[in-house]
């Protein structure tokens, strides 16, 4: 690792991101944000380069850009680029040691991919690119000699129980499955009537993350699990009969790996996301996170369940895109995104995401994921699919859609 690692944050202003900047500012001796990205958030974005500096800022929306550009115009070096073309640039800039694929959904997958390619190290907290094109992000970033680093907190828990070879590489000797913990989301507890009457601000409020609207949303519809089966299943060559999901409302404990001897293996720590950020940072040393040591003697009790699939069917949808392969799972993760957007903008019920995602797989054929257009035009049909089944929603309401 050089004196100092440039890192490339892509999706600074969302919580990933700024987490990422909290630990960057605490190890200026190690770490710099040599480029920030976001999407529109332009306030947010200013404030970061005035404080960290970066030689490159990345708007995707070209007129945030422009506004960027004169807020920043006498006050700091900072170059702004705009659109995928910026964001490609600065994920394979030369001078990037590390990225932080931090970037929302599908629309962070060509940014991880290009940087693979690039063989950059990852630190990958969009699962999106792994639920949509594992095959092609994982070979990319096998030929190129990428480092992928997961930053999810479930999946760092894993990559650190795991056994490693002589390298330090994570493998699976000994292995006989792992166990992906689940805080099981604000509605663990509720009746599915509840459920179904559920708003926006309830369905954001969880127990124990501090998370953007979207991965909120996925949290309490157990579709986030789904996501992290298929994730844990790509990062580290796992059958998905090899991943249990086990619920475990504390968050205390990340996940565990179980092996053929008895033993299981876990990674504990408080509910706090710069911890595995500080790890894949600092991989293979440890760096200070800013969070507070965990105190078992307080926590007195760790509890831990099996998921209830019929309260929480997003969780069955995800594991048969898996059994179904090809770009079933690019078209499941596609039309979720459409029925959270919708959900959070009050267009359906919480109980007609599961709907209008199960309604779009039995819809749109799965084919094999043989390129990065593929998996796209796959995207592309799954949203045009879901947002017509949004519309028959609003017309005719859930209790009457015809399946």
């Amino acid at each position: 690792m050089a004196a100092v690692q440039n890192v490339a944050v892509l999706g600074s202003t969302g919580s990933i991101g700024v987490s990422t900047l909290d630990v960057i500012a605490r190890h200026p001796q190690k770490l710099r944000a040599w480029a920030l990205a976001a999407n529109r958030s332009v306030a947010a974005m200013a404030e970061q380069c005035l404080r960290f500096q970066p030689r490159y800022a990345v708007m995707m929306d070209p007129d945030a850009a422009a506004e960027l550009e004169v807020l920043l115009a006498g006050e700091c070096d900072t170059r702004v680029l705009a659109g995928a073309e910026g964001l490609h640039q600065v994920a394979t800039h030369e001078a990037v040691d590390a990225v932080m694929a931090a970037v929302v959904g599908a629309a962070g997958l060509p940014s991880t991919l290009a940087a693979a390619r690039a063989g950059k190290r990852i630190l990958l907290a969009n699962k999106e690119s792994l639920v949509m094109a594992g095959h092609l992000l994982m070979a990319a970033a096998r030929d190129a000699g990428a480092l992928l680093l997961p930053i999810d907190s479930e999946h760092n828990a894993i990559f650190q129980c795991l056994p490693v070879d002589s390298a330090g590489r994570p493998g699976l000797t000994g292995v006989s499955k792992v166990l992906l913990t689940a805080s099981g989301g604000p509605f663990r507890e509720w009746t599915p009537a509840a459920i179904a009457a559920a708003t926006p601000d309830q369905a954001c409020a969880h127990p124990n993350w501090s998370m953007g609207r979207k991965i909120s949303v996925d949290s309490a519809t157990l579709m986030n699990k789904g996501l992290e089966l298929i994730e844990a299943c790509w990062l580290f060559d796992l059958a998905p009969e090899q991943v249990d999901i086990v619920v475990h409302p504390e968050s205390i404990v990340h996940s565990m790996v179980q092996y053929t001897d008895g033993s299981v293996l876990a990674q504990l720590g408080n509910p706090d996301m710069r911890t595995p950020i500080a790890y894949g940072l600092g991989w293979p040393q440890r760096l200070e996170s800013g969070v507070a040591s965990l105190d078992l003697v307080a926590l007195a009790k760790l509890h831990f369940e099996a998921p209830d699939e019929s309260r929480f069917p997003c969780l069955r949808l995800a594991r048969e895109a898996v059994a179904a392969g090809g770009t079933a799972m690019a078209v499941c993760n596609a039309a979720n995104e459409v029925a959270v957007a919708a959900f959070l903008r009050g267009g359906i019920g919480f109980a007609d995401i599961p709907r209008v995602i199960e309604a779009t797989l039995e819809q749109v054929a799965a084919v094999e994921p043989t390129s990065l257009a593929v998996v796209e035009a796959a995207d592309g049909e799954a949203r045009q699919v879901a947002v017509a089944r949004l519309a028959r929603f609003r017309a005719v309401g859930p209790e009457t859609l015809e399946r």
